[in-house]
């Protein structure tokens, strides 16, 4: 992992905090989460990053689309709230605002997004990758939506899981802070397929290419329906 001096806003392939990668493989780009010592909790500066990636993808002529992965046994655990790292040109409070969340974003992506979830799975990293076109899930992975412990009323999320998977198991899920396996999430309709761990960026990358096959336009159409059916 490579570090600068000092943090900087996103320029180029650079997304602004170099607790995320953004690498180049022929038509696609992948966005890794890459902070091992904090288990890739994020700061405000790499929910940015991946708000960044998306648009810098979207711009880039060269990408036909985006894959989002983690390091090591953790996808995402959501929010370091602690504060921690470097990434001292945002900080949590106000500045995470949804002008740097990436939820929107991913949504409304006119490129495809799919998500390779590899671990641990939860808070804002459940967020993307229930917002991405896709998520393929390792089976080793979990899930779990620990917000309420936290004191934190996620209306956002609360609204999006009811029309995924229905109020009962959303309430299960919220109150009680219980741990899903990739297969009952998978069950439960919240993410797209389960794959043997070790070929999941091979499973990830070929749905991520067979996304891209469809035409663009059109799938603007139906995201848009889809954005208007869930009520966001």
């Amino acid at each position: 992992m490579t570090t600068t001096a000092t943090p900087r806003p996103p320029d180029g392939d650079w997304l602004g905090t170099h607790f995320l990668s953004f690498r180049r493989e022929g038509p696609f780009a992948i966005c890794t989460l890459d902070r091992p010592e904090a288990r890739n909790a994020m700061t405000p500066a790499m929910y940015f990053g991946i708000k960044y990636a998306i648009g810098h993808v979207e711009a880039d002529p060269d990408l036909a689309g985006l894959l989002i992965t983690g390091t090591g046994d953790v996808f995402a655990p959501g929010g370091d709230l602690g504060g921690g790292g470097d990434d001292n040109w945002l900080t949590f409070g106000a500045a995470l605002g949804m002008d740097v969340r990436p939820f929107e974003k991913l949504r409304q992506s006119t490129k495809p997004v799919v998500s390779a979830v590899n671990g641990l799975c939860q808070g804002g990293g459940l967020q993307i990758a229930l917002c991405s076109d896709m998520s393929v899930v390792s089976e080793r992975a979990t899930f779990r939506v620990p917000e309420l412990f936290r004191g934190i009323a996620d209306t956002y999320y609360s609204q999006m899981l009811a029309r995924l998977i229905g109020p009962v198991r959303t309430r299960d899920l919220m109150f009680t802070g219980r741990t899903l396996t990739a297969a009952e999430a998978e069950d439960w309709g919240m993410v797209s397929r389960v794959v043997p761990h070790d070929e999941l960026i091979d499973a990830a990358r070929d749905v991520l290419a067979q996304c891209c096959r469809t035409a663009p336009a059109a799938r603007r159409v139906v995201k848009s329906s889809l954005d208007n059916y869930m009520g966001l």
